[in-house]
């Protein structure tokens, strides 16, 4: 929804400011929902002065004040999604003004929003996926041999790193920010379990595969000092110990697709799109992966209950009396 930084202003209308700080230090919201909602409510704002030449007074608005606003939006032609994410946000506000009997209702109830369009989740196949998790090392040892002749040396603590990250993506299906928070004492090796602080500051343990667990050990051999008690498990800095953060993934991720001849346009995110949908086609319970994803509701885990040829053919082989 743009760039907009929460935290490099505070907005002039005290309500939003004071909900923004709600969200971020009762409600322990994440980055990109803070950014999204500040950007929604800042649109909304400006709107309103342009059309009414005045700031708007959020106890007296009327459901006609938010037509016009879904009338413009619509205009502008934003998707569907985008629509539905800067009314989520003006819910949520107003659900936060009656609490604090700053407004006695919704001006928002009854308004109906463009039905938001159905879109599969896309991931990696099974293979795909494995030739993404060998490609770091590939990359380090063309490094290697390029450096070699530059007289040079390779660190190889990066590569090792970035199959780690990858492993754990994959192995627990955990988003990007909930990795870069993870520490070193949140890993238990004994169990095979990693404690995770999700959403809203829940927290959840997660199964962790002995191929993930067997990449993080790998990586910790290749740094100087291991990472110990509440150090980051992952380093983008080894100096100054600083902890992994979402960009970075982002463009190592980038570059290891390139390599294994993969789309360069797939997220971080949609790693965890694999994992669900990988762990559904090996016959999962749908609540069961409910719960290692983070989702508090089940409807949106039913977005991976996508039909794979995998899973189409298991039915068939199950089913069917003369497969």
């Amino acid at each position: 929804m743009g760039k907009t930084d929460p935290k490099s202003d505070t907005h002039p209308d005290t309500d939003i400011a004071a909900f923004l700080s709600h969200l971020e230090g009762d409600r322990g919201a994440s980055p990109n929902t803070l950014r999204n909602y500040t950007q929604a409510l800042r649109e909304f704002y400006d709107w309103y002065q342009s059309q009414r030449s005045k700031e708007p007074h959020w106890a007296t608005l009327q459901p006609y004040d938010f037509r016009a606003w879904l009338r413009d939006l619509g205009s502008r032609g934003l998707s569907r999604s985008a629509i539905h994410l800067r009314f989520s946000a003006l819910r949520t506000f107003y659900k936060h003004l009656i609490r604090l009997s700053r407004a006695e209702k919704s001006p928002l109830k009854g308004i109906v929003l463009p039905k938001p369009e159905k879109r599969l989740p896309k991931f990696l196949t099974v293979q795909q996926m494995i030739d993404l998790l060998e490609a770091p090392l590939a990359e380090f040892k063309k490094r290697q041999i390029s450096d070699r002749e530059k007289n040079q040396i390779t660190d190889p603590a990066p590569y090792f790193r970035d199959v780690a990250i990858l492993e754990t993506i994959y192995s627990c299906g955990m988003r990007v920010s909930e990795l870069c928070q993870l520490r070193a004492d949140d890993i238990d090796w004994s169990q095979k379990v990693v404690r995770v602080l999700g959403k809203g500051n829940k927290e959840r343990l997660i199964p962790i595969g002995e191929p993930a667990l067997d990449a993080i050990n790998a990586y910790w051999d290749s740094l100087p000092t291991p990472p110990q008690g509440a150090s980051p498990a992952f380093l983008a800095n080894q100096k100054n110990q600083r902890a992994i953060y979402p960009r970075l993934i982002q463009l190592r991720l980038k570059t290891y697709l390139e390599s294994a001849g993969l789309d360069p346009a797939i997220t971080p995110h949609k790693l965890r799109h694999s994992y669900a949908t990988h762990m559904l086609d090996a016959g999962a319970n749908l609540r069961s992966v409910q719960e290692l994803l983070g989702h508090a509701h089940l409807v949106t885990t039913q977005i991976y209950t996508h039909i794979t040829p995998e899973r189409l053919k298991s039915a068939y082989d199950k089913a069917h009396p003369r497969a």
